[in-house]
């Protein structure tokens, strides 16, 4: 694969929703299949350029997510293949089972957008705040569960999924990320990206946590410690390879990721690491807690998901193994 790095904490002018809609726009006008529905947040997901565009294949169901997801798997055996949104807690928890029955079970593809993930949905609080969406879509037999680093990913990601059958969860950034991949960087879902070379300790992150682990690495380098880095877009299905060579190589694994560390990202490393090679292993998540009201900034250092706590895992990972 290419890979492009772009300049460190860089943030895009490009916002993800932007990106998304651009990108599903893109594809409409050259497939018919292409539908979007979404719980009445044209707004919010940025997809009223798609609705204007396509007003025969864009639906705004209301706040009715249940329905929603019912409606997007009759379109899905009628042939189309729909994208829908609605904000992280209310495209999983709120209908979980309808993505289970009518979408996996029933066997129809749907594309679910989960929006505002983890502390990124900042002042809609708590209630907004889906620490678990990820444990939630994992546990969907056969389902993809990723989540795109920066909108160059997120584009090729959206492209890769519209040609793919079956339930797939993408966990977006609203607004604004920070830039990790210029343009011409290739992904392919189920291959993580190894972005820093290290043989000390292995970082392996997704989403915003990514750019945090870089941020950490070279932390670490400052003190003589070289981090690997992996961005492990995608969750589901997890690259078992990347991390069996990562444990052999370096025999300390941290996990840093924007959800609860129980059912996430670090438990799914964990549960590779277990199966093929057992290491010391740390995590870097939501410590089993509820979200609150705040600024992005201020959940960051709330939560702990920085950079600072990120070198505290590696050299608490990096000391257990040593001992």
């Amino acid at each position: 694969m290419a890979l492009v790095l772009a300049a460190e904490n860089v943030k895009e002018t490009l916002e993800m929703r932007k990106a998304l809609c651009a990108t599903l726009t893109d594809l409409a006008s050259s497939r018919e299949d292409i539908v979007y529905l979404d719980a009445d947040l044209y707004g919010s997901s940025g997809m009223k350029p798609f609705a204007a565009a396509f007003p025969d294949r864009a639906f705004n169901v209301g706040i009715a997510e249940a329905n929603m997801i019912g409606v997007a798997c009759g379109l899905s055996a009628a042939g189309k293949t729909p994208f829908v949104h609605s904000f992280g807690p209310f495209a999983t928890r709120r209908c979980f089972d309808q993505i289970f029955l009518s979408g996996a079970y029933a066997k129809n593809t749907i594309n679910v957008i989960g929006s505002d993930p983890g502390i990124t949905a900042a002042y809609n609080g708590g209630t907004h705040m889906p620490f678990e969406d990820i444990a939630l879509m994992r546990s969907i037999p056969t389902a993809v569960v990723v989540e795109p680093t920066d909108t160059t990913m997120l584009k090729s990601v959206v492209r890769q999924l519209a040609d793919m059958r079956g339930v797939h969860y993408i966990r977006l950034k609203r607004k604004n990320a920070i830039t990790v991949y210029d343009e011409g960087t290739t992904f392919q879902i189920g291959k993580s990206l190894t972005i820093r070379e290290g043989n000390d300790v292995t970082l392996i992150a997704c989403g915003i946590m990514v750019a945090q682990a870089l941020e950490a690495a070279q932390l670490l380098h400052e003190q003589g410690i070289e981090a690997r880095v992996i961005d492990m877009f995608t969750i589901k299905p997890i690259d078992e390879q990347a991390i069996v060579e990562a444990a052999d190589d370096t025999g300390a694994l941290v996990t840093c990721e924007n959800h609860n560390v129980i059912g996430g990202l670090g438990s799914a490393v964990a549960e590779v690491v277990v199966k093929h090679t057992p290491v010391v292993m740390e995590m870097v998540g939501v410590e089993d807690e509820f979200g609150e009201v705040g600024t992005e900034d201020y959940l960051r250092q709330r939560f702990r998901l920085n950079a600072q706590h990120i070198v505290e895992k590696a050299l608490k990972a990096i000391a257990r193994r040593d001992a």
